[in-house]
């Protein structure tokens, strides 16, 4: 990776001297560290940290925040992960000072508005989903898949169900499904996708048994295809004793027009820093909610949100609960911007962002589709895969196709997921982008493909104008480097 030669790493713009802040003179009693932390914590050396002014260090950082790409600086049509615009009003709402300045550790008589809002987030969420109950603490999707999966292994084990040890997984599933089922403690079962990118049902048959805990199945799935044999896959399920577990990270094309709840699932977890609006991306932060059917009610992660008369409260006395997931009940400011969200948009709104979602991925797939290859010709929902193989066969991969997207401005999509579509992209234009975004990046999708067939080598070497050039992908996966020392003038692993 080469270093731009117009921003200097900030350690090589440290002087001896420099200080980044200017504050009165200490004018109480300094303590020593001893007192404070436990000796063996206590740095023996002084950290080797820049000294910079302020003025510096805020142009420094400025400027790099402006190579970064963001769903607010430019279109971001990254495939399952439903990277949507924002609103600011979510943003107005979370830093009202009652909200933003509460403290986890307040006596519940200091704090009833703050419950009295994740309340209201439970029971529109529950209403959604069509969920008996919701809890808020799960902080992320994949958490709260494990949160799911722990409360449906209590529940089979309070019914004596012990040998319930396997959990089926369509072929086509997020990567965090299989994950997720064995941090919980099960083995996973892959389910095959037939011929139309469902799931096939003869091999649900034959792999479901007396040792099936559940069947984790996002739907509309990983292909953008919405599952149209849900009720007969529940049935199989159920009569066999397992549960449905529902993979919330594409609700974002259902919202207002169909519920899990409906569809015969027994556990859903939404993610909130996707579906409703919470900003997200480079690890965080999440919200990933987990609702149940009435069943499952008693093995809800503790406490649970409760409320009496006008007072909201938590109950701690929870027998069968699985315990606490999450410190403070959950992420409090992304559930305070899902919430504001919910309230602005109403059940009509909910319901037109994902028929302008359904409509905008139909949209581009059916105009890109003479150009790459189209794996399921049948309607999308929130989002559709491609192909790259026609590409391929002209030595250009998908990546190289992704790489040449930086030039013309764009994020690119997601590739090479689902794992099975030989040279994926996995697009998702959400229902926040105007007609004229998406002609755009469908002229440069277009011009890409053109490119590979008259000059492949303008594909294959990009990106030519990005700050950062071609990178070694496989070194800086092996290889990367995390830290700066000074003696090499460099950073290094």
């Amino acid at each position: 990776m080469r270093q731009v030669k117009d921003t200097a790493f900030i350690f090589e713009q440290s002087q001896p001297g420099r200080i980044g802040h200017s504050l009165p003179e200490l004018d109480v009693e300094e303590q020593a560290l001893s007192t404070l932390i436990p000796s063996e914590y206590v740095r023996k050396e002084k950290a080797a940290l820049p000294e910079v002014s302020e003025l510096d260090l805020m142009r420094h950082y400025t400027a790099l925040s402006k190579r970064n790409h963001g769903v607010d600086s430019g279109f971001y049509p990254l495939g399952s992960c439903t990277m949507k615009y924002n609103p600011k009003v979510n943003e107005d709402v979370a830093r009202i000072p009652g909200l933003a300045h509460v403290h986890p550790y307040q006596p519940e008589t200091q704090v009833q508005g703050s419950l009295q809002l994740m309340y209201e987030l439970q029971e529109a969420l529950a209403a959604i989903t069509g969920m008996d109950e919701v809890t808020l603490q799960p902080a992320a999707g994949a958490h709260g898949e494990w949160t799911g999966l722990m409360m449906i292994r209590a529940f089979h084990e309070a019914n004596g169900d012990d040998q319930r040890t396997k959990v089926i997984v369509p072929d086509s599933a997020h990567g965090t499904n299989p994950a997720s089922a064995s941090v919980a403690g099960f083995d996973t079962i892959t389910v095959r996708t037939n011929a139309h990118g469902l799931v096939d049902l003869d091999h649900l048959r034959e792999v479901v048994g007396a040792d099936t805990a559940a069947l984790m199945l996002t739907n509309p799935n990983t292909l953008g295809l919405f599952e149209s044999d849900i009720v007969e896959m529940a049935a199989i399920i159920h009569e066999a004793g397992g549960k449905l577990y529902y993979d919330g990270a594409n609700s974002n094309a259902i919202l207002g027009i169909t519920r899990p709840g409906d569809m015969g699932f027994d556990v859903v977890h939404l993610n909130l820093h996707k579906t409703f609006t919470g900003p997200h991306g480079g690890g965080g932060p999440g919200s990933g909610p987990v609702g149940v059917k009435k069943e499952l009610i008693p093995f809800l992660p503790k406490p649970v949100l409760r409320k009496k008369d006008d007072r909201f409260y938590f109950d701690d006395h929870r027998p069968q609960s699985i315990g606490r997931v999450k410190p403070y009940y959950g992420n409090y400011g992304i559930n305070v911007r899902a919430y504001t969200y919910i309230r602005t948009m109403g059940p009509a709104g909910l319901r037109h962002v994902s028929e302008f979602a359904v409509l905008n991925a139909n949209y581009m797939m059916r105009k890109l589709a003479p150009y790459f290859d189209l794996p399921y010709t049948q309607h999308c929902k929130h989002e559709f895969v491609l192909s790259g193989k026609r590409q391929k066969n002209l030595g250009v991969r998908t990546l190289d196709m992704a790489k040449r997207l930086l030039d013309f401005g764009y994020h690119p999509p997601t590739i090479y997921f689902p794992l099975n579509v030989e040279e994926c992209m996995m697009i998702e234009p959400t229902e926040t982008e105007s007609k004229e975004t998406l002609d755009a990046f469908i002229d440069a999708m277009i011009q890409i493909a053109k490119e590979v067939e008259e000059t492949p080598e303008v594909v294959q070497d990009a990106p030519h104008h990005t700050v950062i050039s071609r990178l070694d992908e496989a070194r800086a996966a092996r290889k990367p480097v995390l830290r700066y020392e000074k003696e090499k003038d460099t950073l290094s692993v």
